[in-house]
């Protein structure tokens, strides 16, 4: 019998609904496994107490004979999802141990699904980064190599899953966060189209890109993820899109004959690592298999994407971050002369370098006589991007590349140099300009035995038909359920 922490969401649901296995088993199992492997930094708080609770509650629903989807299934929410059981530090020193007086929404209907929450999941400050090392309280590692990161900002998200620290996670998708650190620990993750999951109740990055969506280890996972998280959220998120939830995992077994992949030609360039993209070919030759055919596309400002979501993103993080000012909530310093001085005492002291930086970009691209300039020039190009997309879906139903153009660097080795992070994203920021869907697959290894994931990109509200073409991939490949060294005891690190 494969062990708790080796079965899919899917295979603990039907299980639990079997009553062959109980919630509180479950939890304890998983409770004990984010324990032996803090060394991976995985998670930020767990509570034992309020894990097995919500367990026991969930196995007396069982006993009472609902059916909730995820009824009893553990999983754990990345730190940016403020819960009213769990501290919600957004990852940063600014909001050390906040507690929040409400459940973000995707939160409460996750709850409402069944699921019980194992704790709190490490994650970039404020979701401002791409390694995970801009955590304020430590670095999550890669369980495949632990001196790599696990990529961002949804690291801990991303390892808690590789690693079988929880069968599934909650990420967010600003610019990339969901996508590229599923890529770099070799699980499955998606972003859906921005609106579709509500926003009430995570801490704010950047308003017009942010988007939840889960983490898991299958596409089948992320299906039954997705379904609970979205819906209408009309009262308390006014981004939030009418369209009403719907069955994710409905058409996940149909035929890919005849389905048209887009393939641009931007993501093949000189950028991408040799490893990557042999994963990448093999991963759509398997397509070929399975009756897809291969469309050359053009998405010609994909470059423009970068110098475009940093200006946008860093001038909805200035406004964002503004509320962090010491008077209602979080960090404020101790000692200061003046209203005027504890402002500046308290956000020097409670905000990490790269937070700052971005603050600092936002509020100089949104000044006097530089707004038309940086800003207003942006959005017109963002517009232009998503206009890109919408001719190259005139001749493809679904498009495909790399998620990142490397696997996973070496833990430190782009600290120094905050542009090469950025550069890393070149694949991801293009759809996140869009609001589009995208998810990440497990494709193949790289380069030190490390995963390589491929993005797929599909139309607006073309969710399910993503998670199909991700589905049919995994029948035909195991890269999804190979499992990290790591995984299977805790590793020792090096400082």
């Amino acid at each position: 019998m494969a062990a708790l922490h080796e079965l899919t969401v899917a295979e603990l649901a039907a299980q639990l609904r079997a009553r062959e296995i109980s919630a509180v088993e479950v939890a304890r199992h998983f409770l004990a496994r984010a324990k032996s492997h803090q060394s991976l930094g995985a998670y930020l708080a767990v509570d034992e107490e309020v894990t097995l609770a919500q367990a026991r509650a969930a196995d007396q629903r069982i006993a009472a004979g609902e059916a909730a989807p995820l009824l009893g299934v553990p999983l754990a929410h990345k730190d940016i999802f403020v819960t009213r059981d769990f501290p919600s530090t957004a990852g940063s020193k600014m909001l050390d141990g906040y507690r929040s007086p409400f459940d973000a929404t995707v939160v409460a209907r996750l709850a409402q699904a069944g699921a019980v929450s194992l704790g709190k999941l490490n994650c970039d400050e404020f979701a401002m980064g791409s390694s995970n090392e801009n955590s304020a309280y430590r670095m999550a590692r890669n369980p495949w190599d632990p001196q790599r990161i696990p990529g961002g900002s949804s690291g801990g998200s991303a390892v808690a899953v590789a690693a079988r620290l929880a069968p599934a996670a909650t990420g967010t998708d600003t610019g990339g966060s969901i996508r590229q650190p599923a890529s770099f620990c070799g699980i499955t993750g998606i972003k859906p189209t921005y609106g579709r999951a509500s926003r009430y109740g995570m801490v704010a990055f950047a308003s017009s890109l942010d988007q939840a969506g889960p983490m898991a280890r299958t596409a089948e996972d992320c299906a039954l993820l997705l379904s609970a998280m979205c819906g209408p959220d009309p009262d308390r998120d006014s981004t939030s899109l009418d369209v009403p939830a719907e069955d994710f995992a409905r058409s996940l077994n149909e035929s890919l004959e005849g389905l048209r992949i887009g393939v641009p030609r931007e993501f093949f360039g000189a950028g991408l690592a040799p490893d990557v993209r042999a994963a990448i070919d093999a991963a759509l030759q398997e397509y070929r298999r399975l009756g897809a055919s291969l469309v050359e596309i053009s998405l010609p400002r994909t470059e423009l994407s970068i110098p475009v979501y940093y200006i946008i993103a860093p001038a909805e993080a200035s406004s964002n971050l503004s509320r962090y000012d010491g008077v209602k909530f979080g960090h404020r310093a101790k000692q200061y002369g003046d209203l005027g001085d504890m402002y500046q005492k308290t956000r020097a002291e409670g905000f990490g370098d790269e937070v700052k930086r971005r603050i600092m970009v936002g509020t100089y691209v949104l000044s006097h006589g530089y707004y038309d300039a940086y800003y207003l020039q942006a959005q017109k190009i963002r517009r232009m991007i998503a206009d890109d997309f919408q001719q190259a879906f005139k001749s493809c139903d679904v498009i495909a590349g790399p998620a990142a153009p490397t696997v996973a660097w070496k833990l430190g080795e782009k600290a120094d140099d905050p542009v090469a992070n950025y550069l890393a994203d070149i694949y991801t920021l293009p759809g996140s300009l869009a609001g589009l869907p995208g998810m990440s697959v497990p494709c193949g290894f790289g380069d030190g035995g490390m995963p390589v994931g491929l993005q797929l990109i599909g139309n607006y509200f073309g969710e399910a038909k993503l998670l199909n073409v991700a589905h049919r991939l995994q029948q035909v490949t195991d890269f999804h359920s190979r499992i990290p060294v790591a995984a299977d005891a805790a590793p020792e690190v090096r400082s």
